[in-house]
Order: C-alpha cells, then sequence, then structure tokens
C-alpha cells in the first residue's frame, strides 16, 4: 500500500473503530487536450497524475474525511455535502447494503484535477472488491459518471472517472467519449526534457457546477439547431447555421476536437512544438468561445508561453482551478518565480504548483486485519 492508502486503513480504525476489509485508491487527473469535448460525444487526451484519493471500507454506514476532518453518515438522503458523491455510488451499487468508508486524498479539493472523481473512482472499485460484484472498470465508469450526473447533479461527461479507473504508467489516453474507444500513447516528457507543470491558481471553482451545465445545456441546443444529436458530428460548415452565443460554444467543441485529434498524432511523433502550439490553441478557444476562463488562469497561460513553455492551457472545468504548462525542464523554476510574483503584484492568490507524469490508474488490495 501507499501512503494514502495506509493513512486511509489507519484513520478508518482510528475514527471509526473498527477494521476494513478493503481499500483502494484512485488518481487524479490532468487533461492534456479535449475540455468541454467529453459530454458533446467528442475526443480527449487526459492522463493520470500522482496524486491519489484511498478509499478503506467495511460493514457500517458512516464516513470520514482526512481533508475535511469530519465524519458524516454515508446513508440517508443527498445532503449537498462531499459525502454525496460515495453516498451515491453506494446507493446504486450496493443497494440497501450499509457500509462505511475512511478517506484520505492528496488531491486538492475544487483544483480541476478530478478529486471528485478519484473518489467516486475509488469507492465503486472499494465496493466492488468487498461485496465481490465483478464489474470491470468501464462498467464502474458509467456507474460513476451516472451518479455525479443524475445524483450529484454535475452533467459532465465519463472522462475523469474513465482515465482514473483505466490509466496506464506512463501514457496518455487518446478517448472517444461516444464509442469508448482508446488509443494509450506514450508520453515520457522526461524524456524529450520537459515537465508538465501545473499551477493551481487557488481559485476555487464554486460556480463551476451551475456554469458546467449551463454550457452542457447550450451545446444541447446548439446540436437541436443543426439537426444533431450532438455536436460530435458538426463541422466548421454548420456553424454558419448558427448564431450568438450558440455559435461560439459549437465553434469551440468543433475545434477543439480536430485539435485533440492533431494531439494525439503530435505525441506519437514525439513533436511537442506542435503539441504545445495547440495546447495554446485549446485556451485561447475555451477563453474567448467557451469563457470558461479566469483572469489568473490568463495570466499564468501568457507568463508561461513567454517564459519559453511549448504550450499552456486551462485544464478541466475552468472557472478558476489549475492550468498547465509543457516546459523545458530547465526554465521550471523560473517560471514558477515569475507566476508568484506577477499574482502578487495583481493582488490574486498565491499559487501552488505540482510537476507531473502519466502515472497509474485506480487499484484495489484486499487484506487481512
Amino acid at each position: 500500500m501507499d501512503a494514502q492508502e495506509k493513512a486511509a486503513v489507519a484513520a478508518y480504525r482510528a475514527r471509526l473503530r473498527g477494521e476494513p476489509g478493503v481499500v483502494a485508491s484512485a488518481p487524479g487527473r490532468v487533461n492534456l487536450i479535449g475540455e468541454h469535448t467529453d459530454y458533446n460525444g467528442g475526443w480527449v487526451l487526459p492522463m493520470a497524475i500522482s496524486r491519489r484519493t484511498a478509499v478503506a471500507m467495511g460493514d457500517g454506514n458512516m464516513a470520514y474525511s482526512g481533508q475535511f476532518r469530519e465524519v458524516r453518515a454515508l446513508s440517508g438522503p443527498k445532503d449537498g455535502s462531499w459525502t454525496d458523491y460515495p453516498r451515491g455510488i453506494v446507493q446504486s451499487l450496493n443497494g440497501t447494503h450499509p457500509v462505511s468508508i475512511a478517506v484520505m486524498s492528496n488531491l486538492p479539493v475544487g483544483a480541476g484535477l478530478s478529486s471528485s472523481a478519484a473518489l467516486e473512482a475509488a469507492t465503486a472499485l472499494a465496493l466492488n472488491g468487498l461485496r465481490g460484484y465483478g464489474l470491470d472498470e468501464v462498467r464502474l465508469a458509467e456507474l460513476c459518471c451516472r451518479v455525479e450526473n443524475d445524483y450529484v447533479g454535475v452533467r459532465g461527461g465519463i472522462m475523469d472517472q474513465y482515465i482514473s479507473l483505466r490509466a496506464r504508467s506512463g501514457t496518455a489516453l487518446l478517448l472517444d467519449t461516444q464509442s469508448l474507444e482508446t488509443r494509450w500513447i506514450e508520453c515520457n516528457f522526461v524524456r524529450a526534457g520537459l515537465s508538465l507543470l501545473i499551477c493551481d491558481t487557488s481559485v476555487p471553482r464554486t460556480l463551476a457546477a451551475s456554469a458546467y451545465n449551463e454550457r452542457r445545456q447550450q451545446c444541447e441546443q446548439a446540436a437541436a439547431m443543426v439537426g444533431m444529436a450532438s455536436l460530435r458530428d458538426a463541422n466548421e460548415s454548420d456553424l454558419e447555421r448558427l448564431f450568438g452565443i450558440y455559435r461560439q460554444r459549437a465553434r469551440h467543441v468543433v475545434t477543439e476536437n480536430a485539435r485533440v485529434l492533431a494531439a494525439a498524432g503530435a505525441l506519437e511523433r514525439h513533436d511537442f512544438t506542435e503539441f504545445g502550439r495547440l495546447m495554446s490553441e485549446s485556451h485561447a478557444s475555451l477563453r474567448d468561445d467557451y469563457e470558461v476562463s479566469t483572469p489568473e488562469l490568463d495570466t499564468f497561460v501568457d507568463l508561461a508561453i513567454r517564459g519559453g513553455a511549448l504550450g499552456a492551457r486551462l485544464t478541466g472545468a475552468g472557472f478558476g482551478g489549475c492550468a498547465i504548462a509543457l516546459t523545458p525542464r530547465g526554465q521550471v523554476q523560473r517560471m514558477m518565480t515569475s507566476v508568484r510574483s506577477e499574482f502578487a503584484r495583481r493582488g490574486f492568490q498565491e499559487p501552488v504548483f505540482y510537476e507531473e507524469q502519466a502515472s497509474e490508474g485506480a487499484r484495489v488490495t484486499p487484506f487481512d486485519s
């Protein structure tokens, strides 16, 4: 077991006064490119990161979180707290059989690195192991996505849960979110002398859920206007049949899908210059057409490009959270210093930085107490 898994087991024993039967953990993710395309049936290119959420699980009906430092009932109705994510999983998969969980994580909450999907994935995998349901990772990802859509109420796509459950170390995943066809692509930035620098702007994504649902609704309306089930099948000529905000939203989705496929090809060719260019184009589209960026995200992206990054963009839903930059490793420290200084000058919150490589997906460990 890794540090988070050991901590979850220890927390279960100390806080819930019992012995867990299983522990599972799942990673957060960075989406390299392909934002707001998954719920439109398009393509995405995520990778898992090393930061993880661990869930120790046994019989009972309570939930403890080390990040929130509280114990709550896991059974019962939705209450708008962090427990809704595991509660929805348990109620959907486990029926009336109660369980208790202890959750430990080193993923920042609300930063756009999919802490919620990691919690869902780890809970689902632990429950699958504890009860012996025999569900594979794809079915578990579909379950987690339904819970987030229908129970929690955030109408996202399947990307976050899918990559958390199925990631492979050293690879990014080109995922067709409509067919769930996948292509694993080697993603070794270190070998190329590069670092994937994550900047958590420390802007909480407090409006992300409502704005996210609004963007999805606008895309569905745009698709209906051109007589399509989703914008996945739209092309640039279809944009001429749209107007105003609907054209803007659809233009982002159409061009972003094309960028994802081009970026996957560039990554396979180890053409990191082209890959970085596409990252930066993606950010401009998210900023201007999809309108999900913030001054802090834009400032980081601008400074990263001026500081020598091959490309930079916000990652996740936007409205705060994180941005990423593909940066020569020798320039990382100078870039972080520059960003901290400029954020302070503008009165922004102090940013937090992580350097990441493509990491492994979720895992479950049964054990004897």
